[in-house]
């Protein structure tokens, strides 16, 4: 049975503005996959159907269809304000934290409709993490602390705090560059350390699926390269979705490529063909540079 909408998410949108989490009053086991309708194993896809997304008025989403297939990489990539960090955001239910904002249509996890009626909004973004486009550490938190501070809010026991910690700081390649500092605010870290917490913070609670909005965007090349083969790896446990303006990351890391312009999808296929081979004018003069 899906658990029913709970109130869960008030320390979530403050920690989204940067501040602590507070310690959960109650110890919350992690969501029950099978109950979900979220299939256990390996590899969890996701399906979009006929997505509409508005501010207000304005209608940014506008009727996407979408496959985004399990421990694939897919990019997405568009000129700006074309709708692509909007569709991410509705696929782990952040939009509507926006005012006015609302989205209609199906996202499935698997079995479960993320917005189902009586859906745990927290369960799903237990399930669906995300990564911003700037690093944000929490400012007066530890390395330590900011990658607890998920597993503090699902009331994750102490004795086996340290251990996923280590553990996602090891899944992130930052184990060596932090064991003997972990006491050290995050907010002391290098740019690309930073980012590279941040995703440790996501893989903590072990969710399936993770969305990257331009996660390399604030970065310089050497920890670019870093965080992209960082999200090789990753995509062997996790199906990746990930927003970006750079052509040519999405070219390196990307199994398929989605195109989007005015809110809508131009083009899906594999990264190569959409780079070589694009069906539609309009992908050709994007990837050629013509506009955009």
């Amino acid at each position: 049975m899906i658990p029913p909408e709970t109130n869960a998410k008030e320390p979530i949108e403050m920690t989204a503005a940067g501040g602590p989490p507070e310690q959960a009053q109650d110890e919350q086991e992690a969501p029950d996959l099978a109950a979900l309708g979220v299939k256990e194993g390996a590899g969890h896809a996701i399906s979009v159907k006929g997505l509409h997304a508005y501010y207000g008025q304005q209608h940014a989403i506008k009727g996407i269809d979408l496959e985004f297939p399990a421990n694939e990489v897919t990019a997405i990539i568009g000129p700006s304000g074309c709708g692509k960090s909007t569709m991410v955001r509705c696929i782990n239910r952040m939009h509507e934290e926006i005012p006015g904002a609302r989205a209609e249509g199906s996202i499935t996890l698997d079995e479960l409709d993320v917005y189902a009626a009586g859906v745990d909004v927290t369960s799903v973004r237990r399930l669906i993490g995300m990564v911003f486009q700037k690093p944000n550490p929490f400012p007066t938190m530890s390395i330590f602390d900011n990658v607890a501070a998920g597993l503090r809010l699902t009331g994750t026991k102490s004795d086996n705090l340290r251990e996923r910690v280590h553990r996602a700081l090891r899944a992130v390649g930052l184990w060596g560059e932090v064991k003997n500092r972990l006491s050290e605010p995050g907010i002391g870290l290098s740019g690309g350390q930073q980012q590279r917490l941040c995703i440790a913070r996501t893989v903590a609670v072990e969710p399936e699926v993770i969305l990257m909005d331009e996660p390399c965007s604030a970065l310089d090349p050497i920890a670019t390269l870093r965080v992209e083969e960082l999200i090789d790896e990753l995509k062997e446990r996790y199906t990746i979705v990930i927003v970006t303006h750079n052509m040519q990351q999405a070219a390196r890391v990307a199994n398929s490529t989605v195109f989007m312009l005015d809110g809508e999808v131009v083009e899906h296929a594999p990264t190569n063909d959409v780079f070589t081979n694009p069906k539609d004018e309009r992908t050709e003069r994007y990837v050629t540079g013509k506009f955009g």
